[in-house]
């Protein structure tokens, strides 16, 4: 199965509001790889990869995020070549 994998920055309110463990768990619900984590500006970074349409589904709730989070903007670069997670991991 073919694998793709993107770079995440989402920005607004979320920090404090769970995003990194909403991320975690909608990666494992769909079988999504990489990491999570908090930057000192504020914003969200999430490297992931998986199928391709898992992957879509898992970034149209990372656009949603958590019930707390206000998204303000969102951006995804793919990754070439994907990196092989084998697990999705909070930093």
């Amino acid at each position: 199965m073919p694998v793709k994998s993107v770079f995440l920055v989402i920005a607004g309110r979320v920090q404090g509001v769970g995003f990194r463990y909403f991320a975690l768990y909608k990666a494992n619900e769909f079988q999504i790889f990489g990491w999570a984590r908090n930057t000192p500006d504020g914003r969200v970074e999430i490297e992931a990869e998986g199928e391709p349409h898992k992957l879509e589904i898992f970034l149209d709730w990372m656009k949603i995020g958590p019930a707390r989070a206000v998204i303000r903007s969102f951006s995804v670069s793919e990754n070439v070549p994907p990196r092989n997670f084998t697990s999705f991991n909070i930093r």
